[in-house]
């Protein structure tokens, strides 16, 4: 159970860091992303997701 709360803990510190250090082009970003149609989203998430699955699952 600790890796779990470590992992969460590293994408909350991973999350920040960008609105933190570059809040303008965070900004941008979140624009550009929310006129993105919903279906690219999705295939976006489910590649992200897949590839993060694999890449863990390699590493445990």
């Amino acid at each position: 159970m600790d890796i779990f709360w470590q992992s969460i803990a590293l994408v909350l510190l991973l999350e920040g860091i960008g609105p933190l250090l570059f809040p303008n082009k965070w900004r941008w970003y979140l624009r550009k992303l929310s006129e993105e149609p919903v279906s690219g989203l999705r295939q976006v998430g489910a590649v992200l997701c897949g590839m993060a699955g694999v890449i863990y699952l390699f590493l445990v």
